[in-house]
């Protein structure tokens, strides 16, 4: 319990992740949105420290640039959600997860998947963030 001016609120923690994706980071598009890799340009709610480079972990909400897909989703920015990521991520029952690559999914302005179909693995953070991408996705891992 958390005491913020006389009333006692609750403290909801997200378990510390491992932040492996830092801007500028070429992450793999995993789903059939049209983009096929797009570029990390900053992290939805990071509050950093002056100089120091967003960074992003598994279940972040990120803004990114389209570098690479159909001609009418390069160079757009669009919000997507990380789910794999290369550097180990440790969870709180001490078990350790590991990617083969970094990978997100494309979001909608409401924050649902824009692609029907998730191709490879999502960690169970993103699918515990966005309850849509879980549907979505062929392996929850």
């Amino acid at each position: 319990m958390v005491k913020r001016g006389g009333k006692e609120a609750v403290e909801v923690r997200r378990p510390h992740l491992s932040r492996g994706i830092v801007a500028g980071t070429q992450l793999v598009c995993a789903d059939n949105s049209g983009a096929k890799i797009i570029s990390m340009i900053s992290v939805e709610g990071y509050r950093g420290r002056i100089r120091r480079y967003p960074r992003a972990t598994v279940g972040n909400i990120i803004t990114a640039s389209v570098k690479v897909g159909n001609p009418e989703m390069r160079r757009q920015i669009v919000k997507a959600i990380v789910v794999r990521q290369r550097m180990p991520i440790r969870r709180p029952d001490g078990t350790r997860v590991v990617f083969e690559d970094n990978a997100a999914v494309i979001l909608t302005t409401d924050g649902d998947p824009k692609g029907t179909d998730v191709h490879g693995p999502v960690a169970k953070e993103a699918a515990e963030r966005v309850v849509k991408l879980a549907g979505l996705a062929t392996m929850v891992i």
